[in-house]
């Protein structure tokens, strides 16, 4: 068996937050992992990993369909026609590949997810704007009424996020990680970062 590709080749890496990229083999082991789970149709792997990464990576069919093609040449996934569509199932060596690369399909499904739970807490924030209060508390909604500085500043980037909507995938990441600093600055308090 040829070794599995880790490189560009479907021209596809995104930022994954701060980490590495998200390259074409990780992409066909997370794709094995989520065949691992149940049966798939190209299109329902699309919609997993939109869900599951919040919006935030939508592949095209153009990169999900080469790199199932590639599993199933490699012996990893097979296919059952239904009908018009495919269905796609991982085979035993695809289990056995899922099992020596699971501490990075793991990681790189979990970094997926937390950057879902980043953009949906984003947008949560533009909504709350958006509607002009925060449905939890009074705190909150005080919170989110606030006139000052803050308030016209949150103004900026929601208007700076709509000029640039929609975004490449390159251009999602550069946002997210521009996000993900100033978070961490907030939380931070003003305080550089302690490094051990």
């Amino acid at each position: 068996m040829r070794g599995f590709k880790r490189g560009g080749m479907f021209g596809e890496a995104i930022r994954m937050g701060m980490g590495r990229k998200f390259s074409a083999g990780d992409l066909q082991l997370v794709l094995l992992a989520l065949l691992e789970e149940r049966p798939r149709h190209g299109y329902e792997l699309i919609k997993t990993l939109e869900e599951r990464s919040g919006g935030f990576y939508v592949p095209s069919p153009g990169v999900i369909y080469p790199a199932l093609t590639y599993l199933e040449e490699m012996e990893l996934a097979e296919v059952e026609a239904e009908g018009t569509k495919k269905l796609y199932k991982i085979t035993e060596r695809g289990r056995q590949k899922v099992e020596e690369n699971r501490a990075m399909i793991m990681q790189t499904l979990s970094r997926l997810e937390r950057i879902g739970e980043k953009m949906a807490f984003v947008n949560r924030m533009l909504d709350a704007e958006h509607h002009g209060r925060h449905r939890d508390t009074d705190d909150e909604e005080d919170f989110m009424r606030d006139s000052g500085n803050i308030r016209d500043a949150r103004l900026l980037l929601r208007s700076a996020l709509r000029v640039r909507y929609p975004w490449s995938k390159a251009e999602a990441a550069r946002i997210a990680s521009i996000l993900e600093r100033a978070a961490t600055e907030i939380l931070q308090g003003g305080k550089p970062e302690e490094r051990s």
